[in-house]
């Protein structure tokens, strides 16, 4: 009994594990602001800010080895993993919500392949492999979502061609039309 006390104990003063956010630009943020009621754009600004991560960390691979590249690396890598994480996170809400995103998907989809092997092509090293690792592993879950998001948004708006290229189902709206 008191081993289990002292282990419910210290479970509660663990601190929460902290999960890294993306860094954006003051541009960038602008840009996902302003998509925010447009899920397709707004998905394909996630895809081009990825996809500028993903070419910055290929531009790295590039420099002679030294300290600051692997703290660069490092640095761009759990970046480009939390961008990747926060476009799942979207991809995640606005599904839930039906909206249209097939064209974005289908450009995520053709993306994600490339950012793969740029990841996997990168030659691991102590200071940044556990970063390269969990990016890989966010680009590999983030491709499987973005296919698996495009079958099902193709069968599902093939049966319902009445929310075709809809920017969400708000279920405050059912059977109004949308403001304007």
């Amino acid at each position: 009994m008191l081993a289990l006390l002292c282990v419910a104990s210290s479970v509660a003063v663990l601190p929460a594990q902290h999960l890294p956010t993306a860094k954006l630009s003051e541009a960038e943020i602008e840009e996902v602001r302003e998509k925010g009621v447009f899920p397709d754009e707004r998905i394909k600004s996630y895809t081009k800010f990825v996809e500028q991560r993903a070419m910055h960390v290929k531009s790295l691979t590039g420099r002679p080895k030294s300290a600051q590249r692997v703290l660069q690396l490092d640095s761009s890598l759990q970046d480009l993993t939390a961008l990747m994480d926060e476009l799942g996170s979207n991809l995640d809400q606005y599904s839930d919500r039906h909206s249209d995103l097939r064209k974005s998907l289908k450009a995520l989809s053709e993306a994600t392949p490339r950012w793969v092997n740029i990841l996997r092509s990168l030659p691991g090293e102590s200071g940044f492999d556990v970063a390269r690792k969990e990016a890989i592993e966010s680009s590999e879950e983030l491709a499987a979502q973005a296919n698996r998001l495009l079958k099902e948004q193709t069968e599902y708006f093939a049966t319902h061609k009445e929310e075709k290229d809809q920017e969400r189902n708000d279920p405050a709206l059912d059977g109004k039309p949308k403001p304007r």
